[in-house]
Formats: C-alpha cells, structure tokens, sequence
C-alpha cells in the first residue's frame, strides 16, 4: 500500500506542488488583503456588502460597487429652494419691540425780521410817538387859509469854499460863490408837517438836487445829499445838519414838526458841526 501512495505521488506530483503553491498565494493574498484587522480583534467589524456598498470577492478582498438601483417610479426629492422655511421659534428671532418715539426737541423760535438798514448812517432813535408823527409824503401847495403856517427855510454850504482841498475837484462847480444853495424864503407848511417834508417840498418846487434815506419804523430820514454834495465828499467828518431858530435840534429832522415862524436851516459841516455852532450835538 506504501509503494501504491508512492506511485500516485510520484505520478501527481506536479499537480500536487502546483495546488500547494496556488493554496499559499490564496493564503497570502487573504492575509494582506482581507479582514484581517477584524480576526485579531483590535479593529470594528466591516459593514456588511448591502450597507456599505462593496462586494466581497472569493479570496476575501472587497472593491467599490456601483450605487444601489433606485426603484422605478419614486419621485425626485424637491430642491432645497422649493422647500418652505420653517418658523424660527427661538427667542433670538422674536420680533424687536417698537421702540419710543424720539420726544420733539424745543421749538425754535421765529426769526425776528432784520431791522432795514441804511446805506451810509444807521438810524437807532426810538419810533417817534404816534400823536406826533410827521406825514408819509410832502404835501406840493399848503393850503392858504386858516390851517396853513408860515416859515423861512435856507440851504447852505459855506464851510465848503474853506475845504475845498478835500472835495474832488469835479465838484468845484457845484458850490456857490457865497455858499447859498437856497436862499432864505418864506414858505407855507400846513399842522403836522415836519423839517424833512418841507425841505423835500421845496426842493422839488426848485428843482434843486436831493437824496435821502427813509427809515419808516422810526419815522426817521438820513439827508444824503442835496445839490448833488454828499456827506463824506469833505473828510469822513462832513455831512449836513440843521438848525431850528439858531437851535440845533438833538433828533434827526424827520421828527421834528414845525411851528409857526420858525427859522429852518440846512447846513453843511465839514467837521462834525463844530464849524457852525453845532459841535455838542448828534442829530440821529
């Protein structure tokens, strides 16, 4: 029987050796590449084929399989876009409360209407009274009869002739010989009517020159110039003033209302009235 073993042996060898080797290199290959890890108990076991998505082969190695097979007829899921936002319900996006209207700040007061100002000299006496302010316009013929009043009314410049250095010298012509623009004349006024009015009148009537400046809330007028001599044409100090019967009045000539057989004189000062007698007053 031990030579009959031996006959098939020696007649299979070569089968025999080639089965061992194929055995070792299965072996091999399960060693290297199969579960090894899991069989020495220090790994977590390896997902079954259905849920991990590889299959097993013969000598225990595993490759990636294709995706399972969705089933025919199941509806795509919708995109992420058509599905509707849940209500946020957390505390953090409860609406803000309302907050309180912000209070009014005070209310600005009204801006007081700027006071008119004058072209050269302010005027800042007090409204002349109600009782005695002069009229609006100068009245051209007073009326004869009872209610008119008479006076004398006379423009001069003499103290220019003595200045004439100061004064440009296109305006040479201007001033008289005897510095007497308009003479003293007799000339009717009527209850109520003031200096300014009367010479406005007159001067109109004598078709002399006159520019002045009229502050109606103070009833007040600024005499600019007449016979086309203005003030500042002899020094910063020059201008005219006038005088109530040798009298300079210590308001401007707009406010004082004339009596019967006063003497009113306009006059040109070429240092600040001290030249013609009127130096201690400001006629504003």
């Amino acid at each position: 029987m031990d030579k009959g073993v031996s006959a098939i042996l020696r007649k299979y060898r070569s089968g025999l050796l080639f089965l061992l080797c194929a055995a070792v290199c299965l072996s091999a290959a399960w060693f290297w590449g199969g579960d090894y890890a899991n069989r020495d108990g220090g790994g977590t076991p390896s997902p079954t084929p259905a849920a991990s998505g590889t299959a097993t082969g013969a000598g225990g190695g595993s490759w990636a399989s294709a995706p399972p097979a969705v089933p025919i007829g199941t509806p795509d899921p919708p995109p992420p876009s058509a599905t509707p936002d849940a209500p946020d319900l957390s505390p953090s996006a409860a609406p803000p409360s309302a907050s309180p209207p912000p209070r009014p700040g005070p209310t600005a007061e009204p801006e007081k209407p700027a006071e008119p100002a004058l072209d050269r000299e302010q005027d800042l006496t007090d409204p002349a009274p109600a009782d005695e302010a002069p009229s609006a316009e100068p009245r051209e013929d007073a009326d004869p009869g009872e209610s008119a009043y008479t006076c004398t009314l006379s423009v001069r410049c003499d103290t220019i002739s003595d200045n004439l250095a100061y004064l440009d010298p296109e305006k040479h012509a201007l001033v008289p010989a005897d510095g007497v623009i308009f003479p003293a004349t007799t000339v009717t006024f009527s209850e109520g009517e003031s200096a300014f009015t009367l010479l406005q009148r007159e001067m109109r009537r004598a078709q002399i020159h006159m520019e002045f400046v009229r502050t109606p809330l103070y009833n007040s007028a600024y005499i600019e110039g007449i016979h086309n001599l203005y003030a500042f044409d002899v020094g910063e100090l020059s201008g005219w003033m006038y005088r109530v019967n040798d009298e300079f009045p210590n308001y401007g000539c707009s406010r004082y209302l004339l009596r019967d057989g006063d003497a009113v004189e306009f006059v040109y000062t070429c240092d600040l009235g001290r030249d013609v007698g009127g130096g201690d007053v400001v006629q504003d």
